[in-house]
């Protein structure tokens, strides 16, 4: 029975490896697979999952407003897929991630997504809180704080490495914009006044 999955994290974790090496044991035993990225992420080149290790595929790609249950329908047309893979699923719209449920509950095809769940200022994502209400299944893929506690939160700094407090939801950016830390550091990275008094 096809479910709709979601593996969530903070940055750095390590969720684009993981889809992509779940996408190469699925071609391994001879089944196709269709990747997704988003349109507005380029760092690793257009249409291009990557990962921090060196490892690519590619990938068609989403935007806003883009009917993915039609998308992937025309995909269908070119094939049979096994799994669909969606990395960078915290840009999905609210309207897009239950399109993939649909996907998933009227298609039969399972749909694994990968993305971050809070941005920087520990707010959710629309398409990761939609996909958290969703999922069959969800994942956490865990990463560390420089503290060594499991890190569950991500700092967004500006080009002279201050922390930011404010500004747009998404920033495309790395290691050079974005740490992940645990709630207690960043509280304290963000000025959390609680922790002067003591809390």
């Amino acid at each position: 029975m096809a479910k709709l999955f979601f593996n969530y994290s903070t940055m750095n974790a390590g969720k684009s490896t993981i889809l992509l090496q779940a996408a190469h044991n699925y071609r391994e035993r001879g089944m196709e697979v269709y990747l997704l990225t988003a349109e507005m992420d380029h760092r690793e080149g257009a249409g291009l999952i990557g990962s921090r290790i060196g490892i690519h595929a590619q990938a068609d790609t989403f935007s806003p407003g883009e009917d993915l249950a039609a998308k992937i329908s025309g995909r269908l047309q070119q094939g049979k897929v096994a799994c669909i893979f969606v990395d960078e699923a915290q840009f999905l719209e609210s309207q897009q991630a239950w399109q993939l449920a649909r996907v998933v509950d009227d298609l039969g095809i399972p749909v694994i997504c990968y993305g971050l769940r809070v941005d920087f200022l520990g707010q959710l994502f629309p398409g990761s809180a939609t996909l958290l209400a969703l999922a069959d299944e969800m994942r956490e893929v865990r990463t560390i704080c420089h503290c060594g506690r499991k890190a569950t939160m991500v700092v967004r700094k500006d080009a002279d490495g201050r922390v930011a407090v404010e500004g747009d939801q998404v920033q495309i950016g790395g290691n050079e914009t974005y740490v992940s830390l645990c709630r207690r550091h960043w509280r304290e990275a963000v000025g959390d006044p609680s922790l002067q008094a003591g809390g």
